[in-house]
């Protein structure tokens, strides 16, 4: 064939591909009403655990015993489904960041109810584990699919599949700029045009789209909160500063877990993630606002139901073991919530211990509990931004930007000073097999 004619077939077909904006808006919408009904989904399931506790309560005996089996049973279960597909274990941010730093080739569709059934039960069955991770994940193998439908090129389908991770998240928390911050601050960690637009036009359709299904208020909504006076500030650095200690921390156990259950070879990975939800179902038996992503928890403490300091130590103490434990039974879940929730508790009790030392104006919990969302999350994850905006977004506070960009400032520095890598670059690099860090 001439040259002259490849060039004008190559043109036609390009002529006949849709625009790549419309691609995003149109997988948006298949995003949002999955994401949305993930989320359904997972709230139906958490209510009826509820009603199994509140059941077993009542009828007593062996009965008790009834919980502790659903967890071990649910976790083996969606272990079970991630061992069929791989990559649906984990949280998949990192797997979103591989793809674009081109360590992966984008999933196939086969992801979705992988992630999906997994995930629902997994969370449902009261591990601590977050929704965000499978909606990420579901999210950038839906733009992905979208893109190789429409014979879109492969740095397009690369595009979408980064783009709509972003709209993933923004339905887990109804967060639109927390989802666009994400792919931006975390994942291509560099601010271009198209994919700006991309991953605009996408989140929109997203979150109108999942808003049909789950509504669109905040998560977790809060009364206005007074601003802490100007005094006060100097303590929120100290605060961030403690978070980033924290935070480092936690990303070492994480790691530590999964490498600790690696070494574990006498018991099989489903086995062993059935003692880890046999555990996770004691702690629930035991209180119920010790397992789960925690969203009770926010609301509770968010709400001014503020424990005592030996309740709240109790909780942080717990949630920061289980929650690296849940992440290493190798089910589809996410580490944002339970990370989220953590820092409220740890935001809470340093509010309790500090209260005496405290100016006045220092007698409300609320800026600390949501700053500890924030500045836990910005140690952690090294996204103060995303963490800042993301927090935000799900309180509807708005009144509290300075002491969370000194919090989070402070928390960011702090991890990063003290030579801790980012979990989900350690997450990447352990699965990749680039390195342990």
């Amino acid at each position: 064939m001439p040259r002259a004619s490849r060039v004008a077939q190559a043109s036609r077909a390009h002529r006949r591909r849709p625009s790549v904006y419309l691609v995003a808006a149109v997988a948006g919408c298949l995003v949002g009403l999955v994401g949305g009904s993930f989320r359904w989904c997972l709230a139906r399931a958490e209510e009826l655990y509820g009603s199994l506790l509140g059941a077993s309560e009542r009828l007593g005996g062996p009965a008790l015993l009834l919980p502790v089996l659903v967890t071990a049973a649910g976790a083996a279960a969606a272990c079970a489904i991630a061992r069929r597909m791989p990559s649906a274990a984990g949280s998949g941010i990192q797997e979103v960041e591989a793809v674009w730093r081109g360590e992966r080739t984008p999933p196939s569709l086969w992801l979705v109810p992988a992630r999906f059934v997994g995930g629902v039960i997994a969370m449902g069955s009261g591990l601590l584990l977050g929704r965000e991770g499978p909606t990420v994940h579901m999210g950038a193998a839906i733009g992905a699919e979208a893109g190789r439908r429409t014979r879109m090129s492969a740095q397009d389908v690369t595009l979408l599949h980064t783009s709509l991770a972003g709209a993933g998240l923004a339905v887990a928390f109804t967060a639109p700029l927390g989802g666009i911050l994400f792919v931006f601050e975390e994942v291509t960690r560099a601010v271009r045009p198209r994919p700006v637009l991309l991953a605009v036009i996408g989140t929109a359709a997203a979150v109108a789209c999942s808003g049909l299904i789950v509504g669109s208020r905040a998560v977790l909504p809060v009364p206005a909160v007074a601003d802490p006076p100007i005094v006060l500030l100097p303590a929120f650095l100290l605060f961030g500063a403690a978070t980033g200690v924290l935070g480092a921390g936690y990303n070492r156990l994480v790691i530590g877990m999964l490498s600790s259950c690696d070494r574990m070879r006498r018991v099989g990975p489903v086995a062993r993630a059935a003692l880890i939800g046999a555990v996770v179902g004691l702690l629930l038996r035991a209180d119920p606002l010790l397992g789960g992503g925690g969203e009770q928890l926010n609301e509770r403490l968010l709400g001014g139901g503020i424990p005592v300091v030996t309740v709240l130590a109790g909780y942080f103490v717990v949630r920061f073991v289980a929650g690296p434990l849940s992440y290493a039974t190798g089910a589809p879940g996410g580490l944002f919530a339970p990370l989220l929730a953590l820092g409220a508790v740890w935001g809470a009790l340093v509010h309790g211990l500090a209260l005496p030392l405290l100016p006045d104006g220092g007698s409300s919990a609320a800026p600390f509990v949501i700053a500890g969302m924030a500045a836990l999350f910005s140690a952690a994850v090294r996204a103060p931004v995303t963490g800042i905006v993301l927090t935000v977004e799900i309180t509807g506070s708005t009144t509290l930007l300075v002491p969370l960009l000194l919090a989070c400032f402070a928390a960011t520095l702090t991890a990063d000073r003290m030579g801790s890598t980012p979990v989900y670059d350690s997450l990447r690099l352990r699965m990749t097999g680039a390195g342990t860090p």
